[in-house]
């Protein structure tokens, strides 16, 4: 973790790792190339060299315990009722940031990193922290270019009823005509000013959060057992 001098911005990581989970059973501990979830998030933030603390919110007794091996600091418990499907991230972040300001450690800046993306790199860690503090913005959320052409993409109503999510200025629909300027959120990490979260209670406002662009692989998201076979094919595929 970096060291922190008098001027230099307080800037927290919070990992947020609830104990349930639907698509995978205790997910956040769920082995990858023998190396549980949670640990590459670890890892990418304490090598990042940008964090002053790394703070993480959970419920979980066993994920706390694990966080406690790798350094990190697990003072702050989540509460049972912000470990339902129902609560929000937003929810479990103004949590966490009231309790920072009742210790007296409410930080400049929050680097929220959700253990669902263990291709996040140190490096894209620092990158981004960097870019932030050069841009001077509130807000900044991770984004990759969309695989799916988004001329092709639809969203469906309950009545079977449809239509495109980006109506084409022309009528050929060619991928070489698709400009490669539609970006998704992949959530691999949002930062934020806490003043600014608190006043908005969203990480994402159009018009005043700026874009980070990462790869789509170092983005993946894994919410079920097929995203983990394509991170560890990724993995494998590195090793080689």
């Amino acid at each position: 973790m970096s060291k922190e001098t008098q001027n230099s911005p307080r800037i927290l990581g919070l990992v947020p790792a609830r104990g349930g989970s639907k698509g995978i059973p205790k997910k956040n501990l769920f082995p990858i190339m023998a190396k549980p979830l949670l640990q590459y998030t670890f890892e990418a933030a304490k090598e990042s060299g940008v964090l002053n603390n790394i703070l993480i919110s959970s419920e979980d007794d066993e994920i706390l315990h694990f966080a406690q091996l790798h350094g990190i600091d697990t003072r702050y418990r989540r509460p049972q009722t912000l470990a339902t499907d129902q609560a929000s991230t937003a929810d479990v972040v103004l949590d966490v940031l009231t309790w920072l300001e009742q210790m007296g450690e409410l930080p400049d800046v929050l680097v929220l990193l959700q253990p669902t993306s263990p291709l996040r790199s140190a490096e894209d860690i620092n990158r981004a922290v960097q870019r932030f503090m050069e841009l001077g913005v509130d807000s900044m959320v991770s984004v990759h270019k969309m695989v799916e052409h988004p001329f092709k993409s639809m969203h469906m109503k309950e009545d079977g009823s449809w239509q495109y999510l980006a109506r084409p200025g022309q009528k050929a629909h060619r991928r070489q005509d698709y400009d490669g300027n539609f970006f998704t959120v992949n959530g691999a990490f949002y930062i934020v000013k806490p003043s600014w979260f608190l006043k908005h209670k969203a990480f994402v406002v159009e018009g005043e959060t700026a874009l980070f662009e990462m790869s789509s692989i170092a983005g993946i998201d894994v919410d079920e057992l097929v995203d983990v076979f394509k991170v560890e094919a990724y993995l494998k595929m590195l090793a080689k």
